[in-house]
């Protein structure tokens, strides 16, 4: 269950592996919307076409694009690359785009795939700084349940769900 979300903490000013990305992935990601446009609970094209172009030459690792395509709706462009990458990442992106897809079983099995993440202990404190109550450490099977509920139910649940 959620906690009551924290009014002096304010995401869009907090930055996440884009402050540690290359020039070129930031210019993605500000072409695809970031950082007003959260992810959506389940995958759907998001109309970024001038992003998805300047994705198109982009070099980078292929869990970088991985990530980029998910978050430019493209299920199917970053499900051809993480299924490939036999890696902690690739399975992290795997889960991740499973869960939007959805499907939450295949999202789950993805998720034990990757282990412990060290991603897990950044987002875990980001999700608590956002009002999200997770017991512990990082339960990716209990986020993918929020997320469930959150798509079912709407409002304030899937705002929280989207914001981590």
């Amino acid at each position: 269950m959620p906690a009551r979300r924290r009014e002096n903490v304010n995401m869009g000013r907090m930055e996440p592996g884009p402050a540690r990305a290359t020039p070129e992935v930031r210019r993605v990601l500000s072409l695809a919307g970031w950082p007003e446009r959260r992810m959506p609970l389940v995958c759907a094209p998001a109309g970024v076409e001038e992003a998805e172009r300047a994705l198109e030459g982009l070099s980078a690792p292929a869990p970088v694009l991985a990530g980029l395509w998910l978050y430019c709706g493209r299920f199917g462009r970053s499900h051809a690359i993480s299924q490939e990458l036999h890696t902690p990442e690739g399975s992290y992106w795997h889960a991740i785009l499973h869960r939007q897809e959805p499907d939450d079983w295949n999202s789950a099995y993805w998720f034990k795939r990757t282990g412990s993440h060290p991603v897990f202990e950044e987002l875990a404190a980001r999700a608590a700084a956002a009002g999200y109550a997770a017991r512990g450490a990082w339960d990716p099977e209990a986020f993918i349940r929020f997320c469930a509920a959150a798509r079912r139910d709407g409002g304030d649940r899937e705002r929280l769900a989207r914001e981590v």
